[in-house]
């Protein structure tokens, strides 16, 4: 501990002298004459940021992007669907290439949104009654598992220290708050995170089903319009999505700290109870949600565009309205619900990890609040960048959208990073002690230091996010590759599909792999939680980019389904190119993301844990045992899901066929026919499926830690993390490659693409099917990998006190103990 200074007899008093501390204030009487003296000196303790400057920072943050969020929402609805008139348009005259339109047109446009609004709603409000019977059951769960300890007693204790390492020397003989009041405090912090997350996916697909009409008419306009509307449509979601949690969580930290009187450590455990309800219930919202909208995909490409060889969104086709709900509930309720996950538990991981170093011990609440300020200089950064897109530069051209979104993420990402930077040199202490542990003692880390790890993983975000624009976006080699080996049939277009995915997990792993080394040789687990945080750093954008992508979709098909004309078909389609791979770069930025988050909660269990390095090592037998069964999860996981989209395909494919043979009329369009029966199958199916996936993600950490013990869960976290995050990475690309090389022989706008062949081709076909196998790949097991490896590790966070105290071996591993 040379590096730190010891000479200040007293403890660093909080942030501008508003809490007071004395060992006594955390500890009894008698333990402390024997607390050891202070690591850092009073100076070195003092942040530029006070308490009350920090709290009125986050309110600002959390008003401002709602108010512009729901500004740009109001700007959407200036947008009038049935009661438009020909010319009706949002955008300024500078905007407009051309006005066409008609009243009947206009007429099937409103009535297919509402359509598609409607089996939207019935599918989300069927799929949250399932979802509120698990959370009231696994409350009862939690509530159990974290009061029943002490008999549900409503005493404090004290910290009971097994290790002679810091941190946990730093809290021995301190007051602990009440298992029954961590029972209870738990429960609630998962209930507002389940919550939350119901409303974050809900209020994603209302946005979404509100916007996609609105896009398609404002298509015969022109590029920029449409552009326009579909980008301020996903910043609305980004925003709101943001703000809420950032609120959420901000009062649940100013209401447990009222009971909590000072035991940050115990307060911050059971906040992460509001990761565990956020991650379970995106967990079923990305499952139920891809199952329906691939379902009904691959029934709706089989058999019309292979069999029937009618375009895709034909309203011919039954089930095009399905596939058309299907983008919201999956692609939008489900990726809002995950990404917001992803935020509650890097944020909670953080608060956990800084709560048991000097920050929690010396009262200093701006530097554990340092997570929340992160994410609230994200909305102010995120919202100037918006900005660039709607109102300064938006894509005119076909040519224009993609580079549009490009520098939505690069700018947001070097904004962000000046913005991180004046947070940090604020909001923490010069010198910050114990980020960094070496041999069990405190060492110093320096603001800076941890800047550099939120640096980190903004930049790694923003290299996987190329990195995964150039292996799913048309307009570079890779997919023109895979297009190309359509030629030669099915097989040879899989095939090099596979080996694009594969090849993919490079760079994105390398740039992993360093921001970890880094930030870990910065500041251990926190400085990797801080570097999850940096890599969401831009979530308001990337949720404003990755909801774009299903509301050009939805745009796409209603464009079709009302007969607006090829030409606004191809300026849909051009937007929807656009909007798949900025789908896969915020897939790209999710499963990054998620991998760090993971490593975080991970430090954050073996600290709850009071689990020493020799207890984590590979050469431990039982970590081993852990490591290989985990690194077999995701294998596991991917087989229901993929199972599971292929059982409700065929069921779908069946029903589409039924219809096209026994309604009479339906090909030359005098039939009608029954969408809503493939909604119900879709429904019924995914409701259905997504259950038995939900189970092995819940219950395998809860039947590890009490049957195998918390060495073995560690191998369990450690495992299904390095194997999860590769083929997550790979899944995805894989699918967003197959999609766009399909897309790129239909536009058919390069010499190349026309040479290989356009629509009804055999090398069209060879793409469908290629996009079709694809397609649970990227939307069903892919995404919900992310949130497998979060979930797994942030359920074990909050049963660690459990396992810790009653089944530290195992009841099976324990027989073995001697």
């Amino acid at each position: 501990m040379s590096d730190i200074d010891t000479s200040s007899p007293t403890w660093a008093m909080s942030d501008s002298d508003l809490f007071t501390y004395s060992p006594t204030s955390l500890m009894d009487s008698d333990m402390a004459s024997n607390y050891p003296p202070p690591p850092v000196s009073h100076e070195a303790s003092h942040t530029i940021v006070d308490v009350p400057a920090a709290y009125t920072f986050l309110t600002l943050a959390i008003i401002i992007g709602a108010l512009f969020a729901l500004y740009q929402w109001y700007l959407v609805s200036l947008i009038r669907v049935r009661d438009r008139t020909p010319g009706d348009s949002s955008a300024g005259s500078s905007l407009l290439q051309e006005s066409e339109t008609s009243a009947e047109v206009i007429k099937k446009v409103a009535d297919i949104q509402d359509a598609i609004s409607l089996g939207a709603d019935s599918f989300l409000f069927t799929e949250y009654r399932y979802i509120s019977v698990f959370m009231v059951l696994f409350s009862a769960i939690v509530f159990l598992l974290l009061a029943s300890p002490g008999n549900f007693s409503s005493s404090k204790t004290s910290y009971v220290v097994n290790v002679s390492e810091y941190p946990e020397t730093l809290w021995a003989g301190a007051n602990k708050a009440s298992k029954l009041s961590d029972g209870i405090f738990a429960t609630i912090a998962f209930v507002c995170g389940g919550l939350t997350s119901l409303i974050s996916g809900y209020l994603g697909m209302k946005i979404a089903t509100y916007a996609n009409a609105r896009t398609s008419l404002e298509a015969q306009i022109g590029i920029a319009p449409a552009f326009v509307v579909a980008f301020r449509s996903g910043a609305v979601m980004g925003f709101l999505l943001t703000s809420l949690g950032l609120a959420v969580l901000f009062v649940i930290v100013l209401v447990f700290a009222k009971f909590y009187d000072g035991d940050w450590r115990s307060m911050y455990e059971v906040i992460a109870g509001y990761g565990l309800g956020g991650s379970s219930i995106a967990l079923f919202g990305r499952v139920g949600g891809g199952i329906y909208t691939k379902a009904a995909d691959v029934g709706a490409d089989l058999v019309g565009k292979i069999e029937q060889n009618i375009p895709e969104d034909d309203p011919r086709n039954p089930a095009v309205i399905a596939d058309n709900v299907g983008d919201n509930v999956g692609d939008i309720a489900g990726m809002g619900a995950d990404l917001f996950g992803s935020f509650a538990e890097s944020t909670c991981a953080a608060l956990v990890l800084s709560s048991v170093t000097a920050f929690g011990r010396d009262q200093m609440i701006v530097p554990m609040l340092y997570p929340l300020l992160l994410s609230a200089g994200m909305i102010f950064s995120c919202l100037v960048t918006t900005l660039i897109a709607t109102n300064f530069k938006p894509a005119r051209t076909v040519e224009g959208i993609e580079p549009a979104l490009k520098v939505q993420l690069i700018v947001s990402c070097f904004v962000m990073a000046v913005v991180s930077y004046l947070i940090s040199m604020g909001c923490l202490p010069e010198d910050c002690v114990g980020l960094r542990v070496v041999n069990g003692e405190p060492h110093v880390v320096k603001n800076w230091a941890v800047w550099i790890c939120v640096a980190c993983g903004l930049f790694t975000g923003l290299a996987i996010g190329l990195c995964t624009e150039y292996y799913t976006s048309n307009a570079y080699k890779p997919v023109r590759e895979v297009a190309s080996a359509c030629r030669t049939g099915a097989a040879t277009n899989i095939i090099f599909g596979l080996a694009l995915g594969y090849q993919s997990n490079i760079i994105p792993i390398f740039g992993i792999g360093a921001t970890i080394f880094v930030s870990y040789q910065l500041a251990n687990f926190y400085g990797i939680a801080c570097s999850a945080l940096g890599m969401l750093g831009t979530l308001a954008t990337a949720l404003a980019i990755d909801a774009y992508g299903p509301i050009s979709d939805n745009a796409g098909g209603i464009a079709e389904m009302a007969g607006m004309g090829d030409d606004i078909r191809e300026r849909t389609d051009a937007l929807d190119a656009a909007g798949n791979t900025t789908a896969a770069i915020g897939k790209g930025f999710a499963i990054g993301s998620a991998c760090l988050v993971s490593l975080a909660l991970f430090g954050s269990f073996v600290t709850a844990s009071s689990l020493t390095q020799s207890d984590t090592t590979l050469l431990n037998n039982r970590v081993y045992v852990g490591l290989i069964v985990g690194a077999m999860l995701p294998y596991w996981f991917s087989s229901l899901t993929m199972k599971s989209v292929g059982t409700a395909a065929l069921a779908m494919v069946e029903e589409v066929r039924r219809q096209f043979r026994e309604i009479e009329g339906l090909m030359d369009g005098s039939g009608q026919p029954d969408y809503t029966s493939c909604v119900e199958i879709s429904t019924k199916a995914s409701l259905n499926q997504m259950i038995a996936p939900g189970c092995l993600v819940m219950l395998s950490p809860i039947v590890t830690g009490v049957f195998f013990g918390n060495k073995c869960l560690a191998g369990l976290l450690a495992g299904a993390l390095v194997s999860g995050v590769q083929i997550a990475i790979s899944a995805s690309n894989t699918g967003g490659a197959w999609d766009n090389a399909k897309k790129y022989l239909e536009a058919g706008r390069t010499p190349e693409a026309q040479d290989i062949g356009g629509k009804g081709t055999e090398a069209h076909k060879a793409a469908v099917i290629g996009d079709t196998v694809g397609d649970p790949l990227k939307d069903t097991s892919g995404p919900s990998l992310n949130i497998l490896i979060k979930l797994m590790a942030v359920e074990s966070l909050v049963f660690a006190p459990f396992f810790r105290e009653n089944t530290p071996d195992g009841l099976i591993f324990g027989l073995f103990s001697n």
